[in-house]
């Protein structure tokens, strides 16, 4: 946990500081496409990686996959720090790719571990802890990224400093996580990310639970994506936010989805709590709907995007859990791996939606939060329609 909480905290403030510095230096017909440029190259190396990062997860130990890869993100914020010092906006996005590749290795490992170290009663506790430690990486993050842009504007290699120390933080945290044995040793070897998505998706579909979660999960990451780039072209445009008030934005979007998190971890009970979902969808489609409105204050806006906070971690803790447990336990890592390309073929996806949508389509940045809203209320629609069917299709079978 304290190893991903580092993780979300030093992806966030790469990220962010490097969006923060594209924006800062493009007229305001350029952001849209700066942002979505910058979220799409950071999700880019899930598509392509996270099957390699699932095989690895699944072949060695889970441990050592994310001790070696804490040690790999020093040498990433080594290079981020001189991107940061050169005035190249390739070197900047290379920088965005790297830290996207070291994530999608990291990610399979580090959600396939919980199970593997934690007894079932408390899966569902420890997804909602890891979601808000999550969040709370996030916040502290994104928020860091602002004060670095507004203390070291124009010298923002110092903060790419600070990043390489917090990176060596985490590579000693790792070294502290329970040893585990390789869960699948003879685990033949995948190389083709395309057929191998393919082939564990055809697996995965034979599990109603596994591929409902699998869809929610999705859109979830699709919606979380396209409410943070918006967030950034609202701060600036409408509330005329600096770039530390911008990133405070993720801090109650943040809050909220920790306190969620927490919250469905208890709810649950020790057990998989399937009833969340449709409540957590349906109070993300309420609390967007202000986020739209003409003249709505700040602090309303604050309250709103808490609100959505909060929801979005009640809507994706069970979801969350059923992806880890209910796999087999050779096959947690090609879960994982399959999971998080289906996250950031999301996240690429809303990219194009924010670009298209404000570019195009003549969508203000108030109406995209209602799109925001609509989606999450369908995939909230689809898990409990679904969920039901296979309650009436267990029944009748019995």
């Amino acid at each position: 946990m304290g190893t991903q909480f580092q993780n979300a905290f030093s992806d966030n403030a790469l990220k962010q500081l490097i969006i923060l510095i594209l924006l800062a230096n493009s007229p305001p017909s350029a952001e849209d496409g700066l942002v979505a440029i910058g979220f799409a190259v950071f999700a880019t190396p899930f598509i392509l990686f996270s099957m390699l990062g699932g095989w690895l997860a699944d072949r060695f130990s889970k441990q050592r996959i994310m001790v070696d890869v804490k040690l790999a993100e020093v040498g990433i914020m080594l290079f981020a720090t001189f991107a940061l010092s050169q005035d190249s906006l390739l070197l900047k996005l290379g920088a965005i790719f790297l830290m996207g590749c070291h994530s999608a290795i990291f990610a399979p490992s580090k959600y396939g571990i919980l199970p593997e170290i934690l007894p079932h009663g408390k899966l569902s506790w420890g997804n909602g802890i890891l979601e808000f430690l999550t969040f709370m990486g996030i916040i502290l993050g994104t928020y860091a990224a602002g004060a670095f842009r507004d203390a070291y504007k124009g010298r923002e290699w110092i903060a790419g400093f600070v990043l390489v120390a917090v990176a060596v933080c985490g590579w000693f945290v790792s070294r502290r996580i329970n040893q585990t044995p390789a869960a699948n040793p003879n685990c033949p070897r995948r190389v083709n990310p395309v057929t191998d998505l393919w082939i564990q998706l055809k697996i995965m579909k034979e599990n109603r639970d596994i591929w409902r979660a699998c869809a929610g999960n999705t859109g979830f990451y699709f919606v979380a994506a396209l409410v943070t780039m918006n967030m950034l072209v609202y701060g600036k445009s409408i509330l005329l936010l600096n770039d530390t008030e911008n990133s405070l934005l993720n801090v109650y979007l943040g809050v909220g989805i920790g306190l969620g998190s927490v919250v469905a971890g208890i709810a649950s009970r020790g057990r998989i709590e399937y009833k969340l979902v449709p409540v957590g969808a349906v109070g993300l489609a309420l609390s967007s709907f202000p986020m739209g409105l003409d003249g709505i204050t700040a602090k309303t806006f604050y309250i709103a995007l808490a609100s959505l906070g909060f929801f979005a971690g009640i809507f994706i803790v069970p979801i969350t859990t059923v992806l880890q447990d209910r796999p087999s336990p050779s096959s947690k890592g090609a879960v994982q791996g399959a999971v998080s390309v289906l996250s950031f073929l999301g996240i690429f996806a809303a990219s194009l939606v924010q670009w298209v949508s404000r570019t195009y389509l003549g969508v203000t940045s108030g109406e995209v939060f209602w799109i925001c809203g609509a989606c999450a209320l369908l995939t909230g629609a689809y898990a409990a329609i679904s969920r039901g069917r296979m309650i009436q299709g267990e029944a009748a079978a019995s």
